[in-house]
């Protein structure tokens, strides 16, 4: 008998165990929100290169330092700071002939092209067309890219976070509503980060005289997730 009651006693709490775990499962709504912030850039990144060929691999590397030189006494004449200029690239390739070749001639080398490429930093945009402008005569004879951004993006991210909590809390009180629940406190918040600057808005400007550039605006983004608590039963 004491047997037969000891294992009914197990029983009734393995049958209870699963019914009392659903029932200390939190009650909770998470949502995630974002936000954005845009204003217009204050500083400029570009990447200006120059590229020349000769038929012996000094020649070619000397014809692209001598305008390379050139460039960078120009930008240190515009005021740019050392600490703007940089060696973003440098490169020495052969030029083969009949590398593809389906005769039986070997592939030989027929000349050099180098390559010498620098990323440059523009913080005053009303020069930044005196600047293109000013390269192209001195030289320089690619061009890889050009980004907006801003010099101190930190205003901007603050601010898209908290947006971002806003869009959350937004999200989280509709959903109690339509639910028919009561919203509790915050439990956790989680930061996901955000873009970085985004072009956006290309609005027709010109940077000074020299090359037309169009600034437009630049976007900064964040993201968070959010976990609140369903009050009362």
């Amino acid at each position: 008998m004491r047997r037969t009651i000891l294992g009914a006693t197990l029983l009734m709490v393995a049958f209870a165990s699963p019914v009392l775990a659903q029932d200390a499962a939190p009650r909770q709504i998470t949502v995630t929100g974002t936000g954005e912030v845009a204003a217009a850039p204050d500083m400029a990144t570009i990447r200006l290169g120059v590229t020349h060929q000769a038929e012996v691999a000094q020649a070619a590397m000397d014809a692209t330092s001598g305008a390379v030189s050139r460039v960078l006494e120009r930008l240190d004449a515009l005021g740019l700071e050392p600490r703007d200029v940089q060696t973003a690239n440098l490169i020495l390739n052969p030029l083969w002939s009949g590398q593809y070749s389906s005769g039986e001639a070997a592939p030989e080398i027929t000349g050099f092209v180098a390559f010498n490429t620098i990323a440059v930093r523009v913080r005053a945009l009303d020069t930044l067309g005196e600047v293109l402008q000013a390269v192209l005569e001195d030289g320089a004879n690619t061009f890889d890219g050009l980004q907006f951004s801003m010099q101190e993006p930190k205003p901007l991210e603050d601010e898209a976070r908290r947006k971002a909590v806003e869009d959350a809390m937004e999200k989280a009180a509709l959903l109690a509503e339509a639910a028919g629940v009561t919203l509790g406190p915050v439990q956790s918040i989680s930061d996901h980060g955000g873009g970085g600057p985004v072009m956006m808005e290309m609005a027709s400007a010109r940077m000074g005289s020299g090359v037309p550039v169009a600034a437009g605006e630049v976007t900064v983004s964040a993201s968070v997730s959010m976990v609140f608590g369903i009050a009362g039963e």
